[in-house]
């Protein structure tokens, strides 16, 4: 399919999902610790336990990156028990903490500085942050022209034949970045909407007749 027409269709996809949905204001967080860390929590979780841990770790005052990376593994792991998997989550955690002083001294302004490539392919030296991870840590919390790619994104798009079967996430990733502007707000909403559109109609078992997308792209023509 050519590009020009790829372009187009990603175009009137997202407009489709805007029009029905609106603006969806992610992601939840009001410092860019506080985006970074839920990108990290909310691997194998639903948001609302997220949410539950970064406000009992902001009421308490210690949503602070020396604060949390002083804490003892057991200590961490007690803050982020509603999150699941909280031992393991709580190791990413100082994982990334540990990466941060050493990198950037504890700053984001200095993580910003860094260019895209060179800022992606070091994140994911970090044990336990992976593309989609470090992806939702450059484009919402630092604001980076780069596409987060998910489960919701490979089921919507490959249903309305705009990605192959086998596709890779570099590979979806590209289709987007490829054929759209490197434009921040657009790849955040753009992933924000296939995220609703994917949790309440897109599922495993979909519910086509009340989706906003039903009736369009049928076919792969």
């Amino acid at each position: 399919m050519a590009g020009s027409r790829i372009s187009d269709l990603l175009r009137e996809l997202y407009q489709k999902l805007y029009d029905a949905f609106g603006p969806q204001g992610w992601w939840p967080g009001e410092t860019p610790l506080e985006v970074i860390l839920g990108a990290i929590l909310t691997q194998n979780t639903n948001w609302n336990n997220v949410a539950q841990v970064l406000g009992e770790l902001k009421k308490e005052g210690l949503l602070n990156a020396q604060t949390l990376r002083e804490m003892l593994d057991m200590e961490l792991a007690r803050w982020l028990r509603p999150a699941g998997y909280f031992n393991i989550k709580a190791r990413r955690v100082k994982n990334f903490l540990d990466f941060f002083s050493q990198r950037f001294h504890d700053s984001l302004e200095e993580m910003a500085q860094e260019d895209l490539g060179t800022l992606r392919a070091a994140l994911l030296t970090v044990k336990g942050i992976g593309p989609e991870t470090a992806d939702s840590i450059l484009l919402y919390a630092l604001h980076k022209p780069t596409f987060v790619v998910d489960a919701y994104t490979y089921r919507v798009l490959s249903r309305h034949y705009l990605a192959p079967e086998a596709c890779s996430y570099d590979e979806l990733q590209g289709l987007f970045m490829e054929n759209l502007p490197a434009d921040v707000p657009l790849y955040q909403e753009f992933h924000a909407l296939l995220v609703r559109v994917g949790k309440e109609f897109c599922r495993p078992r979909p519910r086509c007749p009340s989706c906003p997308l039903h009736a369009w792209r049928l076919s792969g023509e």
